[in-house]
C-alpha cells in the first residue's frame, strides 16, 4: 500500500515498523459540543484506514483521543454553570451516539487528556531538563529555536513564522520568541488545575497528543492522521515536542484529509453554513453521511450540498437493493437453465471487483475508486439477475462479495438491504390483495393497488419467482 506522506510530499510504500502490525493515531474531538461534518471527515477517513489495514491482515493498534480541557471547554462550562468534567462527560456520551451510528469502530485506546496528566507532566519535565523548554510567570513554553528541524512538516521557514507570530497577540510578552508555544499554563482564577513542578495549572493542547501517543503507542508510530488544518501548528509542534523529548523519529507517515466546503463556500459559523452531524441526520441517515464522505478522495476538498447527499443516498440504495435482489432470486423458487458463458462473466466480475477494490485502496486509500469497483459488480450482478441465466450459488457469491467490500468501507450493505426489504405489513397486505386480484383477472383493481403501493414509497416487480417489493 502507498500513502501520501505529508512530511515528504510523496506517495510512499507503507512499511510497518514491526511486520504485520500498525500503530496509528488520529486527533479526536474537543468535547464541548456535538461534532460537525468537518470533524466527521477525519473520524470516518481514519476509521476506514484502520478497517482496510485489518482487512489486509494487519494487527492495528489505533488511538484517538478526547481533548477534554482547553479554553473552549472552560468557556462553555462557565457559560452553562457546570464543571469542565460534567461538560466533557455529556459530549463524550453524545460523540459515541453519532460515532456508533456512523459505524465508526471504537479505537483500541481512546484516552482523555485529563486522565493522562502524569504522562503530560513527565514529558514537559524532560523537555525542561533537556533545555527545550523554559518557565515564565504564566507557564512553561517550548523554545522552537532549539529544535533545528522545526517546520519540516509544514515546510514553513522559522524566520517567517516568527515574523508572522509577531503580528499576532501572544500569550506572554516574556517569551523568547513569538513562535514559542505553551506546554503548561499556570492557573487563572476560575479555571480547573492540576499540581505540577511549575505550580497549579493545565497543559497546552499540543503536548496532550504527544504524551498520549507515547503512553499508548510508543515513541515512534507508523501513521498519524488528522485534518489538513492541523498540519500547523498542532502537528508541527507535536513533532518538535516528541522528537526532542524522546530522541527518536516520531511518525513515519503523516496523513491529512482535505477540507469540506458547504455549497462551494468554506464552512464557518459566521457564514451560517455550519452543520453538526446531529443537524444533518434530521433529514439523512448516518449511513448516507458516511457514504458521502467516502465518495471523494480523502486528500481532496469535498463539497457538501443537498444534491450530493441525495446522490449518495441513491448510490447507497442501489447497493442495498442489489444485495436484496440477489438474495431474493437466490432463495425464491427455481431458476431456469443456466448459461456457462453468463456464469463465467459474473464469476469474473466477482473476482475483478475485489482486485480493483484492493488496487484502489492500496493507492493512497482511494475510496472513490473503491466504490466504483463495488458499483461495477452491482451492475454485472443486476444484469445477471435480469437475464436469469446464472445459478443461485453465483448470485449469493455476488451478494456476499458486495457485502464484503462494503464492510471494509464501514457500509453495512447486508443490514441496509435487510432494512430495505423489511416491508411494512400494510404494504405486504396490499401485495397479497394485488396477487388475488390478478388471479381473478381483475386487472383494474390490481393496477389501483400497485398505485397505492407506490404512494407508500414501494415498487413491485412481477418475476417468475413471485412479486418482488423494494423501496422506491
Amino acid at each position: 500500500m502507498k500513502i501520501f506522506n505529508t512530511l515528504t510530499r510523496y506517495k510512499e510504500e507503507l512499511i510497518p515498523i514491526e511486520p504485520g502490525r500498525i500503530k496509528m493515531y488520529a486527533c479526536g474531538p474537543t468535547v464541548y459540543n456535538y461534532f460537525h461534518i468537518g470533524n466527521a471527515r477525519p473520524f470516518i477517513t481514519f476509521d476506514t484506514m484502520r478497517r482496510y489495514l485489518e482487512y489486509r491482515g494487519y494487527q492495528v493498534e489505533f488511538c484517538q483521543n478526547f481533548t477534554d480541557i482547553d479554553d473552549k471547554m472552560i468557556s462553555r462550562a462557565n457559560e452553562e454553570g457546570i464543571t469542565v468534567r460534567e461538560l466533557a462527560d455529556r459530549y463524550i456520551a453524545e460523540y459515541y451516539v453519532d460515532a456508533d451510528r456512523l459505524r465508526i469502530l471504537r479505537p483500541t485506546y481512546q484516552p482523555r487528556a485529563t486522565e493522562t496528566m502524569d504522562a503530560i507532566i513527565d514529558m514537559i519535565a524532560v523537555l525542561v531538563d533537556k533545555g527545550y523548554a523554559y518557565e515564565l510567570s504564566d507557564g512553561v513554553y517550548y523554545d522552537v529555536a532549539k529544535f533545528a528541524e522545526y517546520g519540516k512538516l509544514s515546510h514553513f521557514n522559522l524566520d517567517e513564522l516568527v515574523e508572522g507570530a509577531s503580528d499576532r497577540v501572544t500569550q506572554s510578552e516574556e517569551k523568547r520568541s513569538p513562535a514559542d508555544f505553551a506546554l503548561w499554563k499556570k492557573q487563572k482564577p476560575g479555571e480547573p488545575a492540576w499540581p505540577s513542578p511549575w505550580g497549579e495549572g493545565r497543559p497546552g493542547w499540543h503536548i496532550e497528543c504527544s504524551a498520549m501517543i507515547k503512553k499508548y503507542l510508543g515513541e515512534t508510530i507508523d501513521i498519524h492522521g488528522g485534518g489538513q488544518d492541523l498540519i500547523f501548528p498542532h502537528h508541527e509542534n507535536e513533532i518538535a515536542q516528541s522528537e526532542a523529548a524522546n530522541g527518536v523519529p516520531f511518525v513515519r507517515n503523516w496523513m491529512h484529509n482535505g477540507f469540506i466546503n458547504v455549497d462551494n463556500e468554506k464552512m464557518s459559523k459566521s457564514a451560517g453554513n455550519f452543520f453538526t452531524v446531529r443537524d444533518i441526520v434530521q433529514k439523512y441517515d448516518y449511513d448516507v453521511i458516511r457514504f458521502f464522505i467516502l465518495t471523494g478522495h480523502y486528500r481532496m476538498p469535498i463539497n457538501f450540498s443537498a444534491d450530493l447527499l441525495d446522490a449518495a443516498k441513491s448510490g447507497l440504495e442501489r447497493i442495498a437493493n442489489a444485495v436484496s435482489s440477489l438474495r431474493f432470486f437466490a432463495s425464491a423458487g427455481t431458476i431456469g437453465e443456466t448459461d456457462p458463458a453468463a456464469e463465467e462473466v459474473l464469476s469474473s466480475a466477482i473476482e475483478l471487483a475485489r482486485s480493483q477494490f484492493i488496487q484502489a485502496m492500496d493507492d493512497d486509500l482511494n475510496t472513490a475508486d473503491a466504490i466504483t469497483a463495488i458499483f461495477e459488480l452491482v451492475r454485472a450482478a443486476n444484469s445477471a439477475v435480469a437475464a436469469g441465466k446464472v445459478s443461485k450459488e453465483l448470485l449469493l457469491r455476488s451478494a456476499d462479495r458486495i457485502v464484503e467490500l462494503s464492510h471494509v468501507l464501514g457500509i453495512a450493505a447486508d443490514s441496509l438491504s435487510e432494512s430495505s426489504s423489511g416491508i411494512p405489513k400494510e404494504v405486504l397486505d396490499l401485495v397479497e390483495r394485488r396477487s388475488e386480484a390478478k388471479k381473478a383477472k381483475n386487472f383494474a383493481l390490481a393496477d389501483e393497488i400497485r398505485a397505492r403501493i407506490q404512494e407508500l414509497g414501494y415498487q413491485i416487480k412481477d418475476t417468475a419467482q413471485g412479486p418482488q417489493v423494494t423501496r422506491i
